[in-house]
């Protein structure tokens, strides 16, 4: 039965009357976290840059972003496997904090009710940023969990949506940091837990110590990296991939026989639109347009590169066998030499995001770039993007368009 002197409101100190909350537990979750979110931060900025958003509003799907939509560098093609590992890291990261973040919330969740709602200045920034490091963190992980499970049932586009909530959060965490951080460093050399907010008046028999319930978030998170991490490989340890749509499937065999996010049915493509007497790839520069046959495509000089597909929702292939043109040589056609320019790219899919994208000038130039026929020794599978698609160094999976009808080069 309940006690008739328990306090009834969230706000009373004596109401969360768990032994394990103190400043020492939420201390060593919240410096798990500074590691963590920190590098999420910074992965997701460099995600953000390799999509080259400077480049074509094709490529760029956060309107009005204003000074936050800065970036570095133009995006690297070397190595190649830089945004495999990027966006590997990054979600996988993501998705193994989980426990952590629900049990620093869990940690915490008393300041979060408590009155009166700001004794100070100083105290009354720490409940705002407090507010939104709740709000954006839960707004975060739950729309990256579900971006990873394709299930896109958000109140708009995913970009724009992750994009300027992470500044929110971030704000917010680092302003959280800067107030919190003497404290948890002092708590941690010299634990000390009288007086502390966290610390239930009344508190309930313990059926666990601190280390054990930290032992237990740690294994919740090694379970989630077990069950996520498989996804960025190829082979048997890609089954263990649990909870990521690109983990367990089975992509089928054969030489095109590995994972892809849309299938020619998603994307609307015809097969007969893609048949020989059909197609066409139209190509236009500097001294006018052409229209080359896919007969006529292998015609040109043909050359091979082994990369990799990689995708922002965290999974990837290994090293593929990829046979084609060459973009520069592409360009060459249509009046471009040893310096090509950027390309736009188009694809037979009519609607959709990134059925159209744009490659920076250094992409197009390097040896490995292709619009590529074959792939592992065969021809591209529909799925895999027939009659041709682009492949490219380090690019993300989105940017190597499938089903490609028509380049456009030039400054854009």
């Amino acid at each position: 039965m309940r006690d008739p002197d328990a306090p009834r409101l969230p706000s009373s100190p004596g109401f969360w009357r768990s032994p394990l909350r103190g400043p020492w537990f939420t201390s060593v979750l919240g410096l798990v976290l500074l590691v963590g979110v920190t590098v999420l931060f910074v992965t997701g900025l460099v995600s953000y840059a390799a999509y080259n958003p400077g480049l074509s509003p094709v490529n760029d799907k956060t309107p009005d972003k204003g000074v936050l939509g800065f970036y570095l560098f133009a995006w690297p093609t070397d190595p190649h496997w830089l945004y495999r590992l990027n966006q590997g890291v990054h979600v996988t990261l993501g998705i193994t904090l989980i426990p952590v973040l629900l049990a620093k919330l869990w940690s915490v969740v008393p300041r979060l009710f408590a009155l009166p709602p700001a004794r100070s200045l100083a105290h009354a920034l720490e409940r705002i940023s407090l507010l939104l490091l709740v709000g954006g963190a839960l707004f975060q992980f739950v729309t990256g969990v579900l971006d990873v499970q394709l299930d896109y049932v958000f109140p708009g586009s995913f970009y724009p949506l992750h994009f300027y909530g992470a500044w929110v959060f971030f704000a917010a965490f680092v302003a959280h940091v800067l107030l919190r951080m003497p404290t948890a460093l002092r708590t941690l050399r010299h634990p000390r837990e009288e007086g502390n907010d966290l610390v239930s008046p009344r508190p309930a028999e313990p059926t666990a110590s601190r280390r054990g319930a930290l032992w237990f978030v740690g294994g919740g998170s090694l379970l989630l990296f077990a069950t996520t991490a498989g996804q960025n490989f190829d082979g048997p340890l890609r089954r263990t991939a649990l909870l990521a749509p690109h983990g367990g499937g089975d992509p089928g065999s054969g030489p095109n026989g590995f994972q892809i996010n849309k299938t020619a049915a998603y994307a609307g493509i015809d097969a007969a639109e893609t048949g020989e007497d059909a197609w066409r790839l139209t190509v236009t520069g500097r001294t006018g347009t052409v229209r080359l046959s896919r007969d006529e495509l292998l015609r040109l000089p043909l050359y091979s590169a082994a990369l990799p597909i990689a995708c922002v929702e965290g999974w990837s292939t290994s090293d593929q066998w990829w046979r084609g043109v060459r973009l520069r040589d592409l360009a060459a056609l249509v009046g471009y030499g040893a310096d090509p320019p950027d390309v736009f790219v188009g694809s037979l899919q009519r609607s959709g995001a990134f059925r159209e994208a744009a490659l920076r000038a250094n992409q197009v130039a390097d040896p490995r770039s292709l619009l590529a026929l074959y792939v592992n020794g065969e021809e591209l599978s529909l799925d895999h993007g027939h009659p041709a698609r682009i492949i490219v160094p380090a690019a993300p999976g989105v940017l190597n368009t499938k089903w490609v009808a028509r380049m456009t080069f030039g400054d854009l």
